[in-house]
């Protein structure tokens, strides 16, 4: 007997948004074609031949009305025979090749195959050669058509590319995700990708891909001996990020699997360890060409990777690992091929367990519902939809290119383009919740997230160990999380789920800490966060000379804070921090005083320019950075700072900075995603309530002017090659939390910019609206921008017409 040839497809342009996308990259009208208009004419020619029929999928209820139906009006159809298979025989391997077998001995000529999309295609491109049929339809909703359990839509309706709309109100629970969630996104992704390119094979999304339909990679740097990785200073087709904590045991293991990865691509290896003792680096030390740093402290997933990240060097992906993973052959290419295939953000991979079974990876976006559905149900009735688990259980999610909401943060290969477009990753998280935040960003960016079912890996879960404190952190993490992106009624309606489910689970390990918590936020100070030593040895041992100066006006609410994310800094004897205290008349100076190394001005003027030049009068050493008093700072980023400053030609800088919009409103949310994206924003020296200067770029400066936006005027004085926006770990700047505050600031920082040049601040807004227009990659984040333009709209009304005095403390204090 000989073997089945290769299957070919046959793609039908068989809804309206393909008929249309094909007409405009094309130039030509072309006809809307679906199985369902299909079937009745190739049945009746398969009855006029004598070709046998078979009928795969559907319910046995649905296929016997079928039966019926061909009784009557096809009484000369030759059927081969019916097959109704379950779920559990179509995901398992075994059970799917007898099933095909048995097809085979009906000897069907064609077969028409309904199993819902994609199922459907997967099922016959593994086993559709193993049935002997000589056709398979992949016909969908077909079999339910030809039982008459669901009528086609009538001519009219379908001429007008409405057909989804019928069948929408016929199925409203199984189809409305499809049209209204899934639909209009994919719809944009088809506008965005597809061009006019007859010669590309890859026409169908999530199809099975030839291996040979994706040329290798080239090299971006020089050939490297087989195993080797790259240094630093050539660019990589991969940058792999791995954070370590008392990994020791680990990181051998895996390093071995990478080094296979090198044949035909460059690999550059970074590890960030947050370990408390030297044995994870010694580990590593017999590795020389694997980039080892110690961060200093216990920074956290998040912040290990932004401290990898920070040296990690020129690559076209990173990818993130966790140190216990082992990487399968080929693992790290098929990423890279779906990623050049997709032009995805992000491509994630199977995750395997010791005993060889598919981790359930995958994940929907958290909600309330989703929330309630896994706090009841747990791990039982996997089958349950969507809407009711962020996990997804389905086996054949795990068996076809798709894309995904977000994936847990084991492995996850980032494109450069991505890393350049979200940034840092949010280290309020600490551990947990990190990647569903980065993955998010990634998403509103405009990029897209897939799964790659060729790139296996396997996974010792719970390398991060277990503790009381680690369970409560998840639960407290995943609070912060619906903070940041969500009002205040889903953050009080998940909080109940939370604590509900955590109330279910008393009699477990951990989840009555975890229930504490989530009553009392006080608590949450006290549950695993960054630790920092002195220095972290990311960035050397001698610390910089320089000044740090804080004016403050009323500011007993943040000042503690603040200080306190400078002790790193005390702690060096090489910086003087001096807080000026203008016009206070709260406990701001007495606040201030208890830090044993600040030196504490009061200023009469509530006046934040006389704050800065009475500070300026009082430091003596030399450069200067400049802090608003509600900013948090690392050691790390004031090191990176006033290094750049003494070492180098540059005369102002600031570090990296991130929005905290914790407990801030959908809009005032919507408002900063969108300026996130404007690349002006993350430019200037304005904007991130921090910023330095050296001793000759403070006499350019000579004494701040009494005006409203000192940094807006300061990032003026200097030119593009004077001036440089850092790569350090990002200091914290906590948005408005609502819209009238949001608003207040916005006139504020709009009053300044024309106080100072009103030419300069009209060039300013058309740069910003031609960078705003040009972010718009889909419809979230056309919503974002035109957000984003309301609130600019509202903030330039007043000061543009006079308003309050320049001299006045203005602050949001929203936020505080």
């Amino acid at each position: 007997m000989s073997q089945p040839g290769p299957l070919e497809w046959l793609t039908l342009v068989d809804g309206a948004p393909l008929v249309a996308e094909a007409t405009r990259i094309t130039g030509r009208t072309w006809p809307r074609l679906a199985g369902s208009d299909l079937i009745g004419p190739l049945l009746e020619e398969a009855e006029h031949r004598g070709l046998r029929v078979g009928i795969l999928g559907g319910s046995p209820q649905a296929q016997e009305l079928i039966r019926n139906k061909f009784a009557a009006e096809r009484p000369g159809l030759s059927v081969a025979g019916w097959w109704a298979p379950e779920r559990s025989v179509l995901a398992d391997a075994q059970a799917s090749s007898m099933l095909a077998k048995n097809i085979a001995a009906a000897s069907p000529d064609i077969m028409v195959v309904g199993l819902g999309k994609p199922r459907q295609e997967l099922w016959i491109e593994e086993y559709g050669q193993l049935t002997g049929a000589k056709v398979l339809l992949a016909f969908g909703a077909v079999v339910d058509f030809l039982a008459g359990r669901i009528r086609r839509a009538p001519a009219w309706v379908s001429g007008h590319g409405m057909e989804w709309a019928w069948r929408l109100a016929l199925e409203p629970r199984r189809l409305a995700r499809r049209y209204l969630v899934d639909g209009p996104e994919a719809y944009m992704t088809l506008r965005r990708q597809s061009a006019a390119d007859p010669s590309d094979p890859l026409t169908v999304s999530g199809a099975a891909v030839p291996s040979n339909a994706v040329e290798s990679v080239p090299e971006c740097g020089p050939s490297r001996a087989p195993g080797q990785f790259v240094a630093g200073d050539v660019k990589a087709n991969v940058a792999v990020i791995v954070v370590t904590y008392d990994n020791a045991d680990d990181v051998g293991p895996l390093v071995a699997g990478l080094r296979a990865e090198t044949a035909g691509q460059t690999i550059r290896v970074v590890v960030a360890d947050n370990s408390p003792d030297d044995k994870t680096m010694a580990e590593l030390a017999r590795f020389p060409d694997v980039l080892a740093i110690r961060t200093g402290g216990n920074l956290g997933y998040a912040g290990g990777i932004n401290a990898a990240m920070r040296v990690a060097g020129d690559a076209d992906a990173y990818l993130i690992l966790n140190p216990d993973l082992r990487v399968e052959p080929g693992a790290i290419a098929a990423m890279r091929r779906r990623m050049a295939l997709s032009g995805a953000g992000m491509v994630v991979p199977v995750l395997l367990d010791d005993d060889g079974s598919v981790y359930p990876s995958l994940r929907w976006e958290p909600g309330v519902l989703r929330a309630l559905g896994d706090a009841a149900l747990g791990g039982h009735l996997q089958g349950r939809p969507g809407w009711l688990s962020e996990m997804d259980f389905d086996p054949e999610s795990y068996v076809y290119a798709h894309r995904v909401d977000w994936a847990t943060g084991a492995a996850l290969l980032i494109s450069a383009d991505a890393v350049s477009e979200v940034g840092s990753w949010d280290e309020q998280f600490f551990l947990y919740s990190e990647e569903t935040d980065f993955c998010r960003r990634v998403r509103a960016a405009g990029l897209s997230i897939w799964f790659e079912p060729l790139a296996r890996m396997w996974h010792e879960r719970g390398g991060s160990g277990t503790s009381p404190q680690l369970t409560a952190l998840m639960s407290v993490n995943r609070l912060r999380y619906a903070a940041k992106y969500h009002g205040r009624g889903t953050v009080a309606a998940l909080t109940a789920v939370v604590m509900a489910a955590e109330l279910v689970r008393l009699h477990k390990p951990g989840h009555r800490q975890a229930a504490l918590a989530v009553v009392d936020r006080r608590r949450w100070d006290a549950l695993p966060h960054a630790t920092r030593g002195e220095l972290s040895k990311v960035t050397g041992a001698v610390p910089p000379s320089g000044a740090v100066i804080i004016p403050a006006h009323n500011e007993e609410a943040v000042i503690a804070r603040t200080l306190e994310s400078l002790q790193g800094v005390m702690a060096w004897g090489s910086v003087e921090v001096i807080v000026a205290c203008n016009g206070c008349t709260d406990g701001t100076e007495a606040i201030a005083s208890r830090f044993e190394d600040v030196r504490v001005l009061r200023v009469d003027a509530a006046s934040k320019t006389s704050a800065l030049n009475a500070a300026d009068q009082a430091a003596v050493r030399w450069p200067r950075l400049y802090l608003d008093a509600d900013i948090e700072i690392s050691a790390d980023a004031v090191h990176a700072v006033l290094k750049a400053l003494s070492d180098g030609p540059l005369l102002a800088a600031r570090p990296a900075f991130r929005y905290n919009t914790d407990g801030a409103s959908a809009l005032v949310r919507s408002y900063y995603r969108a300026r996130g994206r404007i690349p002006s924003t993350a430019q200037g020296l304005w904007g991130a309530g921090v910023y330095a200067l050296s001793k000759a770029g403070h006499d350019r400066l000579g004494v701040f002017p009494s005006l409203t936006g000192d940094d807006y005027y300061v990032d003026r004085l200097f030119s593009g090659e004077e001036k440089a926006v850092l790569p350090t770990e990002p200091v914290v700047v906590r948005t408005p939390r609502t819209c009238p505050a949001l608003l207040a600031v916005l006139r504020r920082s709009y009053r300044g910019n024309a106080q100072q040049d009103r030419m300069g601040a009209e060039a300013e807004t058309s740069r910003t609206v031609r960078e705003l227009l040009s972010s718009v990659r889909g419809p979230f984040s056309a919503v974002d921008a035109a957000v984003y333009a309301a609130f600019a709209a509202g903030g330039r009304r007043r000061p543009l017409r006079g308003g309050e005095p320049a001299s006045a403390w203005e602050r949001d204090d929203s936020s505080r």
